[in-house]
């Protein structure tokens, strides 16, 4: 296969997955997972294959419109992902570049690198310079918001998959339903490591007044207390507790990464790679992270997060969801608790199409 390729075209489908294990947050009911799968074609033979989450099903025909309209403007262009992405910027400085816009330049990003994978033999954490390294993994499957009894239970199923740590969803109507059910998940699972995570949904006051009652159980992180882009907010809560603040996941790009980390607002950080720009904007943030010594976890997309993870000077958790695994031919292995990168050539996903036509949207 040559070294060097054009693209040649694109392919997005969008299909809905079903849920084992639907999930209701304070910021709103996830109880289907909505993809749109990316085909990259080139005129090398390789194909890169990425995926965009779309977290309602009604965003998939905006977010399938946007992944083919940006996809003809680096149509008959090199496979360079940073160059092409630096193209679909360009393209988009007048409108912006943050959502459906960013899902759409970071999916398509991901799908580059994974053609650029394929066509070299690689798999793309070595692209990336770095070994296929065992990432710890947290479970993220489940606990949604389902009441302290509900909570204790299901804590314990996911543990017993294996995972050394799990999270749950808090932002109750009350503070001392969070309390209740806080306690009642870390209490099933003596030994394993709990996070929470807020979703967005309180006020710095607010929350402040429910970390401080959750300070003594010992969770490894709150996670996104309030407005991803109230840096005050975050840095008001950090001054106040002792839970560690966890934020980033609905950060645009390394930009918004360095003014989070700059404000103070956060104790660890965690990139989403549909929103951070892909693999081209991971590793900025990777950079960037690397400059503050902050640990950086992953959120979501642990398929091509455990490639960028491993090439991550901070790295600190991969999460873990099995969102996509239905229409993959092989979903990603977790072994003791833990995933490493395959050694399948680029991110190592290929679709299973009957599955894709099944669950076709």
């Amino acid at each position: 296969m040559p070294e060097t390729a054009s693209i040649t075209g694109l392919r997005a489908r969008p299909v809905i997955v079903p849920m084992a294990r639907p999930l209701v947050t304070a910021g709103g009911a996830v109880t289907q997972a909505p993809l749109v799968l990316v085909d990259l074609e080139t005129d090398a033979g390789a194909a890169g294959r990425a995926y965009s989450f779309a977290y309602h099903p009604w965003v998939l025909g905006p977010l399938k419109a946007m992944i083919d309209i940006l996809g003809e403007k680096i149509t008959g262009r090199p496979l360079d992902p940073p160059a092409r992405q630096a193209d679909l910027f360009a393209a988009l400085r007048l409108v912006g570049a943050r959502g459906v816009a960013g899902m759409a330049l970071s999916a398509l990003d991901m799908a580059a690198w994974d053609a650029l994978g394929r066509l070299k033999g690689q798999p793309l954490c070595r692209m990336l310079g770095a070994d296929a390294v065992t990432v710890p993994a947290y479970n993220s499957k489940g606990l949604g918001m389902i009441g302290a009894a509900k909570a204790a239970r299901e804590a314990k199923e996911l543990a017993d998959e294996g995972f050394p740590a799990i999270k749950v969803r808090l932002g109750y109507p009350t503070l001392e339903e969070d309390v209740a059910v806080a306690r009642a998940v870390v209490g099933a699972v003596p030994g394993v490591r709990v996070m929470s995570d807020y979703n967005q949904s309180q006020t710095a006051d607010e929350v402040i007044r429910r970390v401080q009652a959750l300070d003594d159980l010992g969770l490894d992180w709150v996670e996104e207390p309030v407005a991803y882009d109230d840096f005050k907010g975050h840095l008001a809560l950090r001054a106040r507790v002792n839970t560690p603040v966890q934020t980033g996941e609905n950060c645009w790009f390394a930009a918004d990464m360095e003014k989070a980390l700059e404000a103070g607002a956060c104790d660890l950080f965690m990139p989403d790679a549909g929103k951070i720009g892909g693999v081209t904007g991971w590793l900025a943030a990777a950079k960037v992270g690397a400059g503050y010594k902050v640990p950086l976890s992953s959120h979501l997309f642990p398929e091509v997060s455990v490639h960028l993870l491993a090439a991550t000077p901070t790295r600190h958790w991969l999460e873990y969801v099995d969102w996509a695994a239905p229409v993959l031919q092989e979903p990603l292995p977790v072994t003791d608790g833990a995933c490493r990168p395959p050694e399948r050539p680029g991110i190592g996903m290929d679709w299973d199409e009957a599955a894709v036509a099944r669950y076709a949207a």
